[in-house]
């Protein structure tokens, strides 16, 4: 029997949606690009599909929703520094610092706290008014534009798609895309309301959250495609849990023939600024490899690094690398 092929799913962004890396896709391992919605204008995603399209016809497409997510938006676009016991807002008015979707402001509370991207800011909300939440900094750390929040005494009931991901899904079935994701699957009735509005396509869930991993077995026994979104997963169990929850993931799908699971976030993330990965990274990838991941990927490496083909390139070798190792065992 066939081994199926270990896939390489890859992040397009400003460093790839370019002529050079989209022809460099075909010959490479490359299974699936992906457009991250949380990343990319609702105006520029058909003009995307198209360019992806004209030089690169034989990679497929997977559109990755928003999902029930908050994320911070700031016309400004630099990082801005808050040191603690400092006072600030978030305004309803998207001109100044903002939350998205807009619906948290009717549903964060007094007493609420939030961890802000993954600068290590953690802020407190002191009150709630009707043009703005007020917040005291606990930890000092950066803000800066559509990184996410995460509550960290509570959960929060968000609508499973943003209005973008409605308009995103439907400009995806316009032009035939047949690959979607969805972000922040936390129970089994996502996926059934994902499957009504997908009934044919196919949808990769993304498992990043606690009460994903609270109702693991619902959410696997509905699904056939998995992605373990270590990143944000890290801001609801902590990060010295990960390396057991990743583990718990990936056991509960292989319980399960003819179901794959994907690993992300940080696999390569020196090589956004530098040619060349470090040890812990590759023995990471070598031990996403053992554990059973059928595939792996790649987000800020190839979106907006400086290295998209490099880090493709090395994922590709330490791939070839585990499969003669297991073949000589």
């Amino acid at each position: 029997m066939k081994k199926k092929q270990i896939k390489i799913l890859i992040t397009l962004g400003p460093a790839s949606i370019n002529k050079k890396f989209l022809k460099f896709c075909i010959d490479s391992k490359v299974s699936l690009l992906r457009l991250n919605m949380s990343h990319i204008n609702l105006k520029d995603l058909e003009k995307n599909i198209k360019l992806i399209r004209k030089f690169n016809k034989r990679t497929q497409i997977c559109i990755d929703t928003e999902g029930a997510q908050i994320r911070t938006k700031n016309k400004n676009s630099k990082k801005k520094f808050f040191r603690k016991n400092a006072i600030f807002s978030f305004y309803k008015d998207e001109k100044k610092l903002s939350l998205y979707p807009p619906e948290v402001f009717n549903k964060v509370k007094k007493n609420d706290v939030l961890l802000i991207g993954f600068e290590n800011l953690r802020a407190k909300v002191l009150t709630v008014r009707k043009e703005r939440i007020v917040l005291k900094v606990l930890e000092s750390g950066f803000i800066e534009k559509n990184k996410g929040v995460h509550l960290q005494n509570r959960n929060l009931k968000l609508n499973f798609l943003t209005q973008k991901d409605i308009q995103a899904i439907k400009i995806g079935k316009k032009n035939k895309i047949k690959n979607y994701a969805l972000s922040f699957t936390s129970s089994a009735n996502d996926i059934i309301e994902f499957n009504k509005i997908l009934p044919t396509e196919n949808k990769i869930y993304k498992l990043e959250t606690n009460k994903a991993c609270k109702n693991l077995k619902k959410i696997i026994k509905l699904g056939n495609n998995f992605l373990i979104d270590r990143g944000d997963l890290s801001k609801e169990v902590r990060i010295e849990n990960i390396p057991i929850f990743q583990r718990k993931i990936v056991r509960e799908v292989k319980k399960h023939k003819n179901k794959e699971v994907y690993i992300a976030t940080n696999l390569l993330e020196s090589m956004i600024k530098n040619i060349y990965p470090t040890r812990a990274e590759a023995n990471d990838i070598f031990n996403c490899l053992e554990m059973g991941a059928n595939g792996l990927v790649l987000a800020a490496e190839t979106a907006v690094g400086n290295y998209p083909q490099d880090t493709v390139n090395f994922l590709s070798k330490i791939i070839d690398k585990y499969k003669k190792f297991k073949k000589n065992l």
